[in-house]
């Protein structure tokens, strides 16, 4: 699934495609993204409106309208937003497609279908997508005292705590196992169980993870179902020093090999040497 850096790598490109530009029509080809609400009720939210922002929060896309309403994009674990010329053939699983006045269109591609396209009011965000008005703190918001307190006040394995949305908002499993090699705590620590000085190291990691991983636009798996909104891959990928690595040499140590255990369903890779 995309996690903050793909998702704002893309929130980047668009912003210089985009914003400015009529959405002169929207066509649905596929139920499953509109589930939340309707085909017709994103066709009645979006066009005839102009792209005036382009926001983020956690993993969530949101294109703001100059007619006060906003469209929500979540990727989940396949979506990609492509932006191309009207000419050009759509690829297979383009399931939303934004027409815009200079000739452009975004596609929203999705082979899995889990991803979600909503227009809303934000007053009524609440009702309408609860789970994006219930999202924790972006990562660059919270201060070192406000992270000791998080990590504090729950008993938690780190990692989990790491992935919950409420909690932090967009950090999911590669940058949860980066930033936590980086700070040398092993997933399964308990949170209140850090020390001061593990404390600040992890917060310090939380800054330089995800402000890497945005500079080198994301991280594109094997599977290369990331791209950006140019169709190109990210790099970050070459720069996991534990992510996808398990039974591999550690690049950090060069002693402990990547371990790979499940904590709270997910995968989870460390190095036993690293990471206490």
């Amino acid at each position: 699934m995309p996690e903050l850096p793909e998702v704002e790598t893309i929130r980047r490109g668009l912003e210089g495609r985009a914003v400015g530009r009529q959405i002169v029509d929207t066509e649905v080809c596929h139920p499953r993204p509109v589930r939340r609400t309707s085909a017709h009720h994103l066709i009645e939210g979006s066009v005839g409106a102009t792209i005036s922002g382009l926001k983020r929060r956690g993993k969530y896309l949101i294109i703001v309208l100059d007619s006060g309403h906003e469209i929500m994009i979540h990727l989940r674990m396949s979506g990609q937003i492509i932006a191309a010329a009207r000419r050009e053939s759509r690829p297979r699983h383009t399931h939303v497609a934004f027409i815009l006045d200079d000739g452009q269109e975004l596609w929203f591609i999705d082979p899995r279908t889990f991803g979600e396209v909503v227009a809303f009011d934000p007053l009524q965000l609440e009702t309408t997508i609860p789970e994006l008005a219930g999202l924790g703190p972006e990562p660059d918001q919270i201060s070192l005292a406000e992270l000791r307190r998080i990590l504090r006040t729950r008993r938690r394995q780190i990692k989990a705590l790491l992935l919950d949305q409420t909690v932090i908002a967009g950090l999911g499993n590669i940058y949860g196992d980066e930033i936590l090699h980086w700070a040398r705590v092993r997933p399964d620590r308990r949170s209140n169980s850090l020390s001061p000085l593990s404390e600040r190291r992890l917060h310090t990691a939380i800054g330089a993870v995800i402000a890497n991983a945005i500079a080198a636009g994301g991280s594109t798996l094997g599977d290369g179902q990331y791209v950006d909104v140019s169709g190109a891959s990210g790099s970050f990928q070459h720069a996991h020093r534990v992510y996808g690595r398990a039974g591999q040499r550690c690049l950090t140590c060069g002693r402990g090999w990547i371990r790979r255990v499940v904590i709270a369903q997910r995968s989870s890779h460390f190095c036993p040497v690293c990471q206490r």
